[in-house]
């Protein structure tokens, strides 16, 4: 069973890793084939009807995690935990679910030490208790009003009339305010790791079609247009049909990988008398990971 740190607006991990909130989904998908005899059982699901309408999900279906990813930036959205009786869970060092101790709605209390009254949802029968970059669901099944706000009665959760002992359902981790209205983060620096990723990538255009492509890139580092915040880099790049590889390689640098074809399966809408012709040589490709992209040169 995975011990995780718990880190509102923040992080799910421990010491060898951290899922972190803005980090890419590459990032996230290799942290899980480096720890794949701790972490089994991944499901990747997308929508294939409509791929940019619903988020990327990682679920982590041993461990009742789910992560969210944003469907345009790839980016971590959303850290959800939607079965605690599979993981332990800590805040500041000291758990608050785990075997032997159960997430109530008054640990939950004495944790994070709520300052504010829930929400109930009547509809799904769960009360949620929000925090910054933090949230739980309750299960209040068998409540057949919503709860009443005393203020008279008690102080903080005390004064919401809920039943001893409610337990947590689910639990989600987010940048901002509200879960509703969560976003994906800005890449945190710690997710660079040296290397340039693409903030954006535009199809250039005239009337006749397609010319190539313009990447917006963006990388830590020191120099004109650093961002002293947030020490980082913007800068663009275009590639255009008909470029040299070496024209490639100085606009976006090294691929991170160079991949051979062995064979042209496109030949089969040649001519017929061409199909049986070898090929002289192979097309190869420019693999650029953190970009999302490939050149592929002839």
């Amino acid at each position: 069973m995975l011990d995780l740190e718990v880190v509102p607006e923040r992080s799910l991990g421990n010491q060898q890793w951290e899922f972190t909130l803005g980090m890419p989904l590459a990032q996230a998908v290799s942290i899980l084939q480096k720890h794949c005899r701790t972490i089994r059982n991944v499901q990747n699901l997308y929508s294939e009807q409509c791929p940019l309408n619903h988020d990327l999900i990682l679920s982590l279906t041993q461990d009742g995690i789910k992560l969210l990813f944003d469907a345009y930036n790839q980016r971590l959205k959303v850290i959800e935990v939607y079965d605690l009786s599979k993981v332990k869970l800590k805040y500041c060092g000291v758990h608050f679910n785990s075997q032997a101790i159960a997430p109530t709605i008054e640990q939950i209390d004495q944790s994070f030490g709520a300052t504010h009254p829930g929400v109930y949802n009547s509809a799904e029968q769960l009360f949620h208790l929000n925090f910054r970059g933090l949230s739980f669901s309750f299960q209040l099944d068998s409540w057949t009003e919503a709860p009443k706000y005393e203020p008279n009665f008690a102080h903080g959760l005390a004064s919401i009339q809920i039943p001893h002992g409610a337990m947590v359902k689910r639990m989600y981790i987010y940048s901002g305010n509200s879960l509703q209205d969560t976003k994906a983060p800005p890449m945190p620096l710690s997710c660079y790791l040296g290397n340039v990723y693409a903030e954006s990538v535009d199809v250039l255009r005239d009337a006749s079609g397609p010319l190539g492509m313009r990447l917006r890139l963006i990388s830590t580092g020191c120099g004109p247009g650093v961002m002293a915040e947030a020490k980082t880099r913007m800068s663009e790049r275009c590639v255009y049909f008909g470029d040299s590889c070496q024209d490639v390689l100085s606009i976006l640098g090294a691929p991170h990988k160079v991949f051979y074809k062995s064979e042209d399966k496109m030949k089969i809408h040649s001519p017929s008398p061409h199909k049986q012709v070898p090929a002289k040589c192979n097309d190869y490709f420019y693999n650029y990971f953190t970009l999302g992209v490939v050149s592929i040169c002839a």
